[in-house]
Order: C-alpha cells, then sequence, then structure tokens
C-alpha cells in the first residue's frame, strides 16, 4: 500500500530539513523517495497543508515496565479510581494518572504522537516480567536497559581485580540474556551498600563489604560498554540523588569518566548547591557549563512538575530517605536475590513549597543553558518528576518565554528570587524539540532506522496542526502513524497494532562467562542459569512482538 502525505511542513533534523514544506510518501511500512513513486498513484492520500511533521516521537527514560512499576500500580489504587480510562471499540478499559496502566500508557502515548519508550532500569533477574509488561503496552516500540553495578557478581569481580575482558563478557551477556540495548548504573554501588547499612555512598566512598567505590563502577562499566560498541552510552543515575550539594558529586563524575561516553539521567535531581539561608540552590549554570564543555556526556533532563505522582526507582537508598515525605503515607522498599532493590514513594509536588518550586526552575534553566540539543533529552523521568502526559505543557515552557515567566510568577516567591530563569531569553525552535525527542534520542540509542524520515525510515510519523498554543499542539496530533499504519487521528485512538522489541547483541565468550556464571547462579541463587536468560521464542511467541537487533559499532 503506498501512503502519500501532501504538503506538510517537515522538521527533519537528521537530514538538516528544518520547516521545509514536502511531501511525505510510505510503502509497506517503510519511508520511500519520490523517485520511487513518480506516477504510482497512492492508495491513501493525507492533506497535510498547514501541519507539521516529525517522525514519531521516542521517549528515551520512562518507567513503563518492570518490579517498581508494578509496585506503584499496586499501591496507589486511588489514582487508578481517580482517572479511569473507559472501554471503547478500540480500546480495552485501563486506569491511572501517575502510574497507569500498559494498555492505557500505550493508548496515552500514541494520542500524544509518540511511538517508541524505553524502561531505563530492568533488573535482569525480574527482565521476564519487565518484558511481559512492555509486550502488554499497544502502538509503541519498547527497549530496556539493564541495571547493573550493585548485583554481587559484578562487585565481587570489581574487588577481586578482574580483568576488564571478563567484566566486558558479563555486561555482553547481561544485554544478550535480559533482552535490552542499554546498561544502566543506579547510585552506583549504593544499593547494595544500603543493605550493609551504609546510609550514604559518595563517589569515592568504599562499600563497606566489597571495599570498591562508585566511580571504579562507573570507570568499569562505562569501558565495557564503549569497548563493546553498544551504541548507548553508560546510562548513569548517580550518587547522591537529590541531596543539597550533590552538584559536586556530578561534576567528579563528569570529570571522573576520564573522557569515555556516559549519559547522565534525571539530571535535575543531581544539580543542587548549597547556597542561601536554607542551604538549598541551584546548580544548573555549573552542570550546564560542564557538559557543555565536555562532548562525550549527554542528559536528560527528569523535569518536575507540579502536581500528585509517584517515585519509583531502584536507587532504595534514597527512597528510604525520602519516605517521611511520602503523599499519600506509604511506602515500598524491596529486594530481589540481593542483585538490586527499589524504593516506591508516593509524593506531591506543591508550586508554594520553596524546594519544590526552585526544582522546577532547576529543571528548566538546564533545558536553556545546555547548548547542543543533541546531548540533551525532554523527559520527567516518568513518573518520579511527574507523569509523560505532562509532556505538551513542558515543551510550551520551552518554547514560550512569556508563558514560562507568567508561570515562574506563580510559584514560591523565595524560590523565584533565587533563579535565574526569568532572565533566560531562549525559547526552543520546533526544530529543536524534534532533534531532543525524536532525531537526538535515536541516534543516541543506535536506532537507525526511527526518529527520522529518509528513505527506508520505519512509518513512523506524527503530523500535528500548527497552533500558536504549543501545548494544545502537542496535546492532540492530527495524525499518527505506526510503521505505515494510521492507529491516531484528531487525538484518538483508530487502530491499535503493536509495537517491536530492539535490543542489541555485542559479541563475547559465552563459555568463558557461562563457566563462572553456572557456579555461582547453583551456589546463590534460587534460579538456575538457564531460567535467567530469556530465548527469543519468549518475546516473539505470541506473534505480536518483533525482536530488532541493533549493530554495535565495534569500538573495541
Amino acid at each position: 500500500m503506498l501512503i502519500k502525505l501532501t504538503g506538510g511542513t517537515v522538521y527533519d533534523p537528521a537530514h538538516n530539513v528544518d520547516g521545509r514544506v514536502q511531501d511525505i510518501y510510505i510503502r509497506d511500512g517503510r519511508i520511500v523517495a519520490d523517485s520511487d513513486v513518480q506516477g504510482t498513484a497512492p492508495d491513501q492520500e493525507y492533506d497535510c497543508r498547514g501541519k507539521v511533521i516529525m517522525a514519531g516521537a521516542i521517549d528515551m527514560h520512562t518507567h513503563i515496565g518492570g518490579g517498581k512499576v508494578t509496585i506503584a500500580r499496586n499501591l496507589l489504587p486511588e489514582d487508578h479510581r481517580a482517572d479511569p480510562s473507559p472501554r471503547s471499540e478500540l480500546k480495552r478499559a485501563g486506569c491511572g494518572h501517575a502510574a497507569p496502566s500498559t494498555l492505557t500508557t500505550g493508548y496515552r502515548y500514541a494520542e500524544m504522537g509518540y511511538t517508541t519508550g524505553f524502561e531505563p532500569a530492568v533488573l535482569p533477574i525480574n527482565a521476564r516480567q519487565a518484558h511481559m509488561e512492555m509486550a502488554d503496552v499497544p502502538l509503541m516500540d519498547v527497549g530496556g536497559y539493564a541495571m547493573l553495578g550493585s548485583d554481587d557478581f559484578f562487585l565481587r569481580l570489581l574487588s577481586s581485580g578482574a580483568d576488564q575482558k571478563i567484566i566486558n563478557d558479563y555486561v555482553a551477556w547481561t544485554l544478550h540474556s535480559s533482552q535490552c540495548i542499554g546498561i544502566k548504573v543506579v547510585n552506583p554501588g549504593g544499593i547494595s551498600a544500603f543493605k550493609f547499612n551504609q546510609r550514604k555512598l559518595d563517589l569515592d566512598d568504599r562499600h563497606s563489604y566489597y571495599g570498591v567505590t562508585p566511580r571504579q563502577v562507573l570507570q568499569k562499566l562505562a569501558r565495557a560498554v564503549h569497548e563493546l560498541g553498544v551504541p548507548h552510552p553508560l546510562h548513569v543515575h548517580g550518587c547522591n540523588l537529590g541531596v543539597p550539594g550533590n552538584l559536586e558529586t556530578t561534576l567528579n563524575t563528569i570529570s571522573g569518566i576520564e573522557g569515555l561516553p556516559m549519559h547522565l539521567t534525571h539530571i535535575q535531581f543531581h544539580s543542587y548547591g548549597t547556597e542561601g539561608d536554607r542551604k538549598f540552590s541551584s546548580g544548573a549554570a555549573q552542570i550546564a557549563e560542564a557538559i557543555n564543555k565536555n562532548r562525550n556526556i549527554t542528559v536528560d533532563v527528569g523535569q518536575i512538575l507540579f502536581g500528585q505522582t509517584v517515585t519509583a526507582s531502584g536507587d532504595s537508598m534514597r527512597q528510604f530517605a525520602n519516605a517521611h515525605h511520602a503523599h499519600p503515607n506509604k511506602w515500598v522498599c524491596m529486594d530481589i536475590e540481593c542483585d538490586a532493590g527499589c524504593g516506591v514513594v508516593p509524593f506531591k509536588y506543591r508550586d508554594q513549597n520553596f524546594v519544590n518550586a526552585l526544582q522546577w526552575c532547576i529543571g528548566l534553566e538546564t533545558f536553556l543553558l545546555v547548548d547542543d540539543p543533541w546531548r540533551i533529552f525532554l523527559t520527567t523521568d516518568h513518573p518520579n518528576g511527574a507523569p509523560f502526559t505532562t509532556y505538551p505543557h513542558l515543551i510550551r515552557l520551552l518554547m514560550d518565554k512569556s508563558f514560562r515567566n507568567d508561570m515562574l510568577s506563580t510559584i514560591n516567591a523565595d524560590a523565584a528570587a533565587l533563579s535565574t530563569l526569568g532572565s533566560i531569553d531562549r525559547e526552543y525552535s520546533l526544530y529543536e524539540i524534534a532533534i531532543m525527542t525524536r532525531a537526538g534520542a535515536a541516534k543516541l540509542l543506535g536506532l537507525s532506522d526511527r526518529g527520522h524520515l529518509g528513505t527506508g525510515a520505519a512509518g513512523d510519523i506524527t503530523v500535528y496542526n500548527e497552533q500558536d498554543d504549543k501545548e494544545a499542539m502537542f496535546t492532540k496530533p492530527a495524525y499518527v502513524f505506526k510503521d505505515g499504519e494510521l492507529v491516531v487521528r484528531n487525538g484518538e485512538v483508530v487502530k491499535v497494532v503493536w509495537g517491536n522489541v530492539h535490543t542489541v547483541k555485542p559479541e563475547f565468550d559465552r563459555a568463558g562467562i557461562e563457566g563462572k556464571l553456572r557456579d555461582y547462579f547453583d551456589r546463590y541463587h534460587t534460579m538456575k542459569l538457564d531460567n535467567f536468560i530469556i530465548r527469543d521464542w519468549e518475546i516473539e511467541g505470541d506473534g505480536r512482538s518483533k525482536i530488532l537487533v541493533h549493530p554495535c559499532q565495534g569500538n573495541a
């Protein structure tokens, strides 16, 4: 089938297209060149004159599947009751605002123009459950980042001085076994240290049992990811999340990685100073300056937006420390097989609360002070900073200085007075938004056929009605196509399809590392090694999902 999108204004940063009026052709789920369809009448044509065309949006950090998301959903029945998503002829019933059900997650993402999302904290020993949840998210491609850095096997390797080659093999084996596309480290070593009654672990503090430091964890994992050629750099949730003064830890982390590629996630939560009477201040300017100077560093922001949400994190050390802030007053911390842990703490961000208001400012300052939109990404760390459904509001804050300053005037006055936000004139363009939410995200993850509108790209396309009110524009697309099929019209799902699973499979010495791991599993784990490994048929067996393996880059 040949589909033609006629006369739209195209933003395709991967091909330096900045607001050019042109036609887009899709045949059999892929974008084709104009020259390949000359003289062929389209089977379907959509009038896109006066509309904006971009590739389908990619959320490179969103908690949509896995153990802690399940806990969040179970912990908050009131969240589900307050936000039902009724069943229709096309959509099955769902619910939830802060932690929506799998089905509701897919519907709402698609209705905003998103076609791909990545779960950033897949615990390898629980990866099968994470994939089962992600497989139940309709209309979206998915993928995950496997969590390492506090698991006993890795810490034993590190403390014993194991060769980098063995660590590389273990990282590669984990990617294969968990069917993930990247490696995530959360509070490196800190989740394990918490179980040994350490309540804080800074970059150069030693783990009381293994004797290793977070800096060593980061360097070894970052080098492994780089040498294996995995496109996505080590995805780092750093030490001291949410702690006043943690900007120094973040700056030391940036310098301490010694030029290796590294992605710092939800950077807003790691950008706090200690200036002022309340010993809490913005470190956004210093952090942005460091990002601008260090080309090996990429970040996503983790913007907070005001209202009720739930914080769900693998960082059980910090979640335990924050449990007394729970709203409503209930929380969970847990552990799985001594490999990692998690904490779930409901939270309500208030615009008149000094700390929350300054957090809001810090995130926006970071967005506006980092020069290169190819190295900063639009996230709220869903649901930790805010639910993903707030993205259109966030985009308007970035694109409309007048609106941003109007919002600034309504927050806690002391926080506003300490922020430089009101003096920043920058407004994001549609081209820059397309980089942050499409082209840049695809490049960072190594998705060569997503995030752009070039020949051969997947037919994941979003068409917006051009409007001055960018929140309204990005809330309700005119059309969304998933793999060449129209799935959303005027912000409503019109067809339900199922997406793909993105992975990488770097080369490694399977026999060598599995020899070590088999003995370890037999001695310490309740799960056999062969049951840990997720086979392709487990993902593809239902006929809905297809595994897409992206090539590694041969950096070794």
